[in-house]
């Protein structure tokens, strides 16, 4: 029976190893995320053509607001919006095509936004466009966005991340995805920033030198995650990652759980792909110096955030009558440390606003959601 008793606290211990090393990551980057970065320039001496892309599945009534939206920015150069088009109905097409956008129609037997973008880029490479951006089917740009993202490429720059914000903040749930976003912001992409890793890629709001992006398409193979295949795909290159922190991409929040759960449903497995795809590569990445793929390894061993915060809850809760692994201390130790840096992580504005304190109620449903979501990852 002891040695039973010594396995299970040895366990313990090492749980608790690994959820410091979590917590430590995070908070490494909340705090160095509280360091300014330079100002985005505008500024340039050639503007590239761009082209504008909205991978779009079956979204026939958000699609037409965001092109008309879209068409209206104001750009020095040229710049085509691109509807790339699957499972539109034949009226939402016409509709698009009679405001001025471009629509690529793709069929697919299984569908995925990296073929719908592959392909949508392999018909327009010999248009002379130099930029990509990618946004999302509800995605709004803010004032002056392509102006910006150009003048990151007169910089040399290859790939290029804006702020992605939210949109909507209408409901308690809106708000608390809103905080999550800026809070993702923080740590993997401003904090990264800040001591000159790149940024994570978030799926839309981002800009690529046209070329380059075409030549990862096509070999990014089928993958429920495509933007953390182009991070791995970038960082094997050993191409950095612009993050623009004050260039902003409005984004629709997510307003109920059923929704929170099936999209972190489709994350998640997108993290375990990943991890099991890059764990031993990483290391040997590592080796040859390659730190920015290893550190992209690194952040597919981390347990999603929501998830962290419940199990550490717990395991302080649990500490109180469990003789075994760390003390009481260490696990209500951590918990705190972990809410520290979500805290540091939202920015100021939320705080003198009153739906934050709303919105905190929502944190169980949101946890609940998660593990749902972490036991259905086989369906994504």
């Amino acid at each position: 029976m002891e040695l039973i008793y010594n396995i299970i606290d040895i366990l313990f211990w090492i749980l608790g190893i690994y959820l410091v090393l979590n917590c430590f990551y995070l908070g490494f980057f909340g705090l160095v995320g509280l360091l300014p970065l330079r100002k985005s320039k505008r500024e340039a001496s050639h503007y590239r053509k761009i082209a504008v892309l909205f991978p779009t599945y079956q979204e026939n009534v958000v699609i037409v607001d965001s092109v008309k939206t879209a068409l209206k920015h104001r750009y020095n150069g040229t710049f085509e919006v691109v509807v790339i088009a699957d499972g539109l109905l034949p009226e939402t097409l016409a509709t698009l095509r009679e405001l001025g956008a471009r629509v690529i129609e793709v069929f697919f037997e299984k569908s995925t936004k990296g073929k719908a973008m592959q392909f949508a880029m392999n018909e327009l490479k010999d248009e002379g466009f130099e930029i990509a951006v990618v946004l999302d089917v509800d995605n709004i740009m803010s004032d002056d966005c392509l102006s910006y993202l150009n003048g990151a490429f007169e910089q040399g720059n290859k790939v290029v991340q804006a702020h992605r914000v939210a949109k909507n903040m209408d409901s308690s749930f809106a708000f608390l995805d809103a905080c999550n976003e800026e809070v993702n912001n923080h740590l993997s992409r401003k904090g990264h920033a800040v001591i000159g890793l790149s940024p994570a890629l978030i799926g839309s709001g981002m800009a690529f030198e046209f070329a380059y992006f075409r030549d990862l398409l096509n070999n990014i193979g089928e993958t429920v995650g495509e933007d953390k295949q182009l991070d791995f795909m970038i960082a094997k290159d050993k191409v950095s990652i612009a993050y623009l922190n004050d260039v902003y991409v409005y984004d629709e929040k997510i307003e109920n759980a059923k929704v929170f759960t099936k999209q972190r449903t489709r994350w998640i497995a997108s993290q375990v792909e990943f991890l099991k795809k890059y764990a031993f590569e990483g290391f040997v990445q590592l080796f040859k110096g390659n730190v920015e793929f290893f550190n992209k390894t690194l952040q597919t061993f981390l347990v999603p955030r929501m998830l962290l915060l419940a199990l550490l809850f717990v395991l302080a809760v649990q500490s109180s009558f469990n003789p075994f692994g760390p003390t009481k201390v260490f696990w209500i130790g951590l918990f705190i440390s972990l809410c520290l840096t979500l805290m540091i992580s939202i920015p100021r504005r939320f705080y003198v606003d009153r739906r934050l304190y709303v919105a905190l109620f929502q944190i169980p449903r949101a946890m609940w959601g998660m593990v749902i979501a972490l036991a259905s990852i086989g369906k994504a």
